[in-house]
Parts: structure tokens; sequence; C-alpha cells
């Protein structure tokens, strides 16, 4: 046998032998944005020096807007008007519980975790507040716990011992989700200065449960007032940006909702 052939044989040989010795490569699972996706989320919210940095980005904004209201203060007293869930308690720890288990938020886990009155507070929010109280202005608590939420809510409020932590300040949620009477309640009586949240309906009715299209043009037309008088947190464990990709339909099957979902995504 020449050297040229026998040069060939080891080489098919040896590539033969490499591909036998390779492990085959199975198949990716499935991969659900529902409910895996809220860990991922959380993880970052937990982890991320990222999020930290925006949100002591948004409350430090919210200083120097607030400093700037002060010099023109009206006949009525000054508020703020502020979200809870996500703008000044963090609730991850319930959105990994869920998604660890393989399931989603329901009304009953959310009861439970909320009852342990344990959140922790987001970055910044709480010097902030204290900042608002110490130069006179009143802070409102406007939020979607229901009445069976107040008393663990305070609790956990005054834990931390954010100002205005009382039955008064706290305006929880009755017969709606839109906080748009709740917050007209505040103006009857205050002058309101900013508002702070992580979902577009806690700033102004044109924002309650509108589809995609109507929440990304809303958000537009008020560009002006975001940084404002709009103080948003971050927050992509939930909300409704995610509810108006499948038009508020909560009672979808998980399956059609990570296809609609999936849908949504852009790819190359």
């Amino acid at each position: 046998m020449s050297i040229k052939w026998l040069w060939i044989g080891i080489v098919m040989v040896g590539a033969t032998a490499c591909k036998t010795m390779q492990p085959v490569k199975e198949q990716s699972p499935h991969t659900w944005l529902i409910p895996s996706g809220p860990a991922w989320a959380a993880l970052w919210q937990q982890q991320a020096a990222e999020y930290k940095a925006l949100c002591f980005q948004a409350y430090q904004l919210a200083a120097l807007r607030l400093d700037q209201y002060l010099l023109h203060k009206g006949s009525k007293p000054l508020a703020i008007v502020t979200d809870i869930d996500e703008t000044i308690l963090d609730n991850s720890p319930y959105n990994v519980h869920q998604a660890l288990k393989g399931e989603g938020y329901t009304e009953k886990t959310w009861m439970e975790w909320t009852a342990k009155a344990v959140a922790d507070t987001v970055p910044g929010a709480l010097t902030f507040l204290k900042y608002a109280a110490s130069r006179g202005v009143h802070v409102f608590y406007i939020t979607n716990r229901v009445e069976a939420e107040r008393a663990a809510t305070l609790e956990n409020l005054r834990h931390w011992q954010f100002p205005d932590a009382d039955d008064a300040h706290l305006l929880l949620k009755t017969t709606t989700s839109g906080k748009e009477a709740r917050r007209q309640q505040v103006l009857q009586t205050h002058d309101i200065v900013l508002l702070m949240g992580d979902n577009l309906s806690d700033f102004a009715a044109i924002f309650d449960k509108k589809p995609y299209e109507e929440r990304a043009s809303a958000a537009k037309n008020a560009a002006a007032d975001f940084g404002s008088r709009f103080i948003v947190l971050p927050n992509p464990m939930y909300g409704d940006w995610e509810g108006a990709l499948y038009n508020f339909q909560y009672n979808l099957s998980v399956p059609r909702k990570d296809s609609i979902l999936k849908s949504r995504l852009k790819n190359y």
C-alpha cells in the first residue's frame, strides 16, 4: 500500500472515530415564556446592579422634580401618589416561588404572600418618600391590593417606616382596578405633583386596559410627562404590558398565552 493511500485510510478512520465519540446532541426542550419567564425577570430584579441603578435614577429624578414643584406651591397641600407593588415594595420572591412550581399568579397564593408582610423595599423608594415627607409633602398609596390585605400592607409599610402609612393614605381596590377615581379623591384636597408606578395605569386613565397599539400610542403622546410628573419603575415580571398582548384574556390556557406571546417576539 502506498503512503498516500495509507494516509487517507488513517484520516478516514480518525474521522469516523471522532464522529462516533462525539455525544449526540439532544433536542432542546420546549421553552415556555409562561411561567418560566417571570423567574428570569425576577432574577434580574434581584441580582442585577442595573436594576438598582434604574431605581436610583428614577428616585433621584423624582427628588429633583419635587424640589422644582416646591418652588411654586399653590393653595392646596402637595401630594405624591404612588403605587406599592414593584414601585416601593419588591415582590420578586413571590414570582420566583410560583415560577419554580411551574405556576403563575393566583389570588390565593398572592394573598398568602402579602399576608407575610415581608416584602423588601425597591431601591431608593424609602429614601425619596422620607425626603418628600420632610418637605411637608403627603404620600398617598393607591394600590390594587384589596381590603383583605389592608392590615398586612400597613404592617409591611410600617416595618420600613414609610411615611403616611395609615388608613387615610392607603387607597385600596374596591370595584375596579382603574385608579382614576382614587386619584380624583386625592385631588379634592391636594395638588398631586408626582405619580409613581411600574404600570402605565398608575398614571392616567388613558392607559387603562387598552390594547397594545393604543397603549403604545398613548405613551408616545404623553412623552413629556415621563420624568416630569410620571416616574416609572422597571417591572418585566408582570403587568398590563403582558395582558395587552392577549387582550387581557387572562382565562386563556397557558399554551395559548404562550403561543400569542411568542408570536409577538421579533426574530430574524
